[in-house]
């Protein structure tokens, strides 16, 4: 099973990558160019592409060919669902965050309420007997 390191590891140089996305070597460089797609490079400044990379690079491909967006379209469209997919993964943080404040809430709560039923006397009027029991106080 593929972990998220394994999918940022560069693996691919240019002409395996090109092959794996479907588009020509020069069209990589071409995007790089653009800042569209950002290899890394090996000690002798060979690009080396990663799976994530390849699906980035598959994307722009959709983009241009199905959608029919220019490069600056296919960069405008790429911001954009790069701040969706961080919005998306903030909006799960804080849902997580307002689980555990509900959770402790709660427990605030049911701390509160059992101090009540400890602070609770019973009232009556002058002359009446109180009789306790386990349930509640029952008023003669």
């Amino acid at each position: 099973m593929a972990t998220i390191d394994d999918h940022m590891r560069p693996l691919f140089m240019i002409s395996v990558a090109a092959e794996l996305a479907e588009m020509h070597p020069q069209t990589l460089r071409m995007y790089e160019r653009r800042g569209l797609i950002r290899p890394q490079r090996s000690l002798k400044s060979t690009r080396l592409y990663s799976l994530q990379d390849v699906e980035r690079l598959r994307r722009i491909q959709q983009l241009v060919s199905e959608f029919g967006l220019n490069l600056a379209g296919v960069e405008r469209v790429l911001e954009m669902e790069g701040k969706m997919a961080a919005m998306e993964r903030k909006i799960e943080e804080l849902r997580v965050e307002m689980q555990e404040l509900a959770a402790e809430a709660q427990k605030q709560l049911e701390e509160v309420h059992r101090s009540y039923r400890k602070e609770l006397v019973p009232v009556c009027r002058p002359g009446e007997i109180i009789i306790a029991t386990t349930k509640r106080s029952r008023r003669t």
